[in-house]
């Protein structure tokens, strides 16, 4: 790898802005392909890929983290060959992870399908997912040896890539299988083939940044200190240790969908409502999950960056780097979380419109948007607790949230339909984040480090809420003589931009944001000190 190590700000940054394309690419594709097959078609779609999410978590995702986790430390004492011996013991099991979990999926298809109540409807697209289990193993090897070396870059291509293959995938098939007549089924089989052809795309991009990195590589001196080499067996048992907790981990967003899979239809049924309306109102209800996914996406980025910076801190036994360096990605969540929750809920109704031609549903989605300071503080907990070598609690934790989560499901729903549904997404995040950061507390101390900035921050988010309500009624009223959707366009984005700029300005103007903050941010933010400072809008 590179020898110029990447900050932790730096990563993250990287990572954001990595994810921020991502989740904008998943957030607006989901728009058309709603408009194209219609409630319906969301239904096919948000049924199956929760599934593959999951199914591929399970296999993989804890292990980038993993691996990133040993590669740090090996480079920590200097041991390179024992870092690239970590890739090579991760890919021989991934591979033959995937290939099993590819046979499971495409013969069990019919099965599962029936369980999530619509054979017909689901076999052959969940069978059309299962072909990216071939591909995302070995990609997922290559992420988390990058990340080890805090070479934050290679992940962030690979990903904007991936999900823009994906994208025009969904798209084009989607619209083509619709316009030919072929129906929901296969476009929805389509739509999800897109999984493949992404990580194919993201693999082609990795293995191009691993091929320059291996011409520029240079050896890393080793510590006098270094530390001994680990038996084949050793190694497999930590990776595995490691990744399996922290794959269950990673499951915030796959499973909390995945339980709305197999319980909303079928829990609408029990209500008394018609099949076909139960297919119909699951589809309106998964409207809401782009704006919860598009809302996370800087924990997501710091869940990932920071875990080898905490990880290595471990290492050296730097308990005083611990803390500061979780502080400051609880504090960075808390400031984007709060404000994104009460913002999303208050343009639910204008957005809802603007997206998806009419308002049916407003309500949950205002609901569900409260998820985002509880998801955004879960996922960056768990990144905190996985850094500290505390991998299996982020994953009961998430358990116990799951647990919450069907349990209001299956009280909530037959009583207030896909409100319920909402209402025990709150739930179920709220308890997996509170159980996480009162862990962190325990071992760190203070959590956010706010100090006097507490009120201020919360003043901050209020007048922001006030003034994204007033700009909402306001636009609505003058624009009352045009189409509803080009209205409620105009609410929504007018409400976004004003609500965003009020939100930045107090934050600076009530002292909430300091210049330790922005010292921490790389080139940018010692660019941003001066003119703030000139215009006495810093606080120290």
């Amino acid at each position: 790898m590179k020898q110029g190590k990447q900050s932790f700000m730096k990563g993250a940054a990287i990572l954001a802005v990595a994810a921020f394309v991502t989740k904008l690419l998943g957030a607006v594709y989901k728009i058309p392909y709603q408009n194209i097959t219609g409630n319906e078609g969301m239904f096919v779609y948000q049924q199956v890929y929760p599934l593959y999410s999951t199914l591929l978590t399970v296999a993989t995702a804890g292990f980038p983290i993993a691996v990133s986790k040993l590669v740090s430390e090996r480079l920590a004492w200097g041991d390179e060959e024992g870092a690239r011996r970590v890739f090579r013991v991760t890919s021989v099991i991934l591979t033959l992870s995937g290939l099993a979990l590819f046979f499971l999926l495409y013969l069990g298809a019919p099965i599962v399908a029936g369980w999530m109540g619509s054979r017909a409807l689901l076999t052959l697209p969940i069978q059309a997912v299962s072909t990216a289990l071939l591909v995302v193993p070995i990609m997922s090897v290559i992420r988390g040896y990058f990340q080890g070396h805090r070479n934050m870059t290679p992940t962030a291509v690979s990903q904007v890539v991936e999900q823009g293959v994906r994208v025009v995938t969904i798209l084009t098939l989607a619209w083509w299988f619709t316009v030919k007549g072929y129906g929901v089924v296969y476009a929805g089989a389509g739509a999800v083939f897109g999984a493949f052809t992404g990580a194919v795309a993201g693999l082609v991009v990795l293995l191009f940044y691993w091929n320059q990195n291996q011409r520029v590589m240079a050896p890393i001196p080793p510590r006098s200190s270094a530390a001994p080499g680990e038996p084949t067996g050793s190694l497999v048992r930590r990776l595995v240790a490691l990744s399996i907790p922290i794959s269950l981990g990673a499951l915030v967003l796959p499973l909390f969908s995945l339980a709305d899979s197999f319980t909303v239809s079928n829990l609408l049924e029990v209500g008394g409502w018609s099949p076909a309306e139960a297919v119909e109102w699951k589809g309106i209800y998964d409207r809401g999950q782009p704006l919860i996914q598009f809302a996370s996406f800087f924990a997501t980025a710091l869940s990932l960056s920071i875990v080898p910076v905490i990880a290595e801190a471990q290492t050296l036994r730097d308990g005083r780097k611990i803390a500061d360096r979780s502080a400051l990605a609880l504090r960075l969540t808390l400031f984007m979380g709060l404000p994104a929750s009460l913002g999303l809920a208050l343009v639910a109704y204008p957005t809802n419109v603007m997206l998806y031609k009419d308002g049916d549903g407003s309500e949950a989605l205002a609901i569900l948007a409260v998820t985002t300071l509880f998801s955004t503080l879960a996922m960056t907990s768990s990144g905190i607790l996985q850094g500290m070598d505390r991998v299996v609690l982020p994953a009961c934790n998430l358990g116990v949230g799951i647990g919450v989560k069907l349990v209001g499901n299956v009280f909530l729903i037959p009583l207030l339909d896909i409100r319920g549904a909402a209402l025990a997404t709150v739930l179920g995040y709220a308890t997996a984040a509170i159980l996480n950061l009162l862990a962190i507390r325990n071992r760190v101390g203070s959590l956010f480090r706010l100090g006097p900035a507490k009120i201020p921050l919360l003043l901050s988010t209020l007048l922001m809420g006030s003034v994204v309500w007033g700009v909402v009624q306001g636009t609505g009223w003058v624009t009352a003589g045009w189409s509803p959707r080009l209205s409620m366009t105009a609410a929504s984005l007018s409400g976004v931009m004003v609500g965003a700029a009020i939100y930045g300005a107090a934050l600076l103007g009530l002292g909430v944001v300091r210049r330790r903050d922005l010292e921490r941010i790389p080139k940018i933010g010692g660019k941003l000190i001066p003119w703030m400072e000139r215009f006495h809008l810093l606080k120290s």
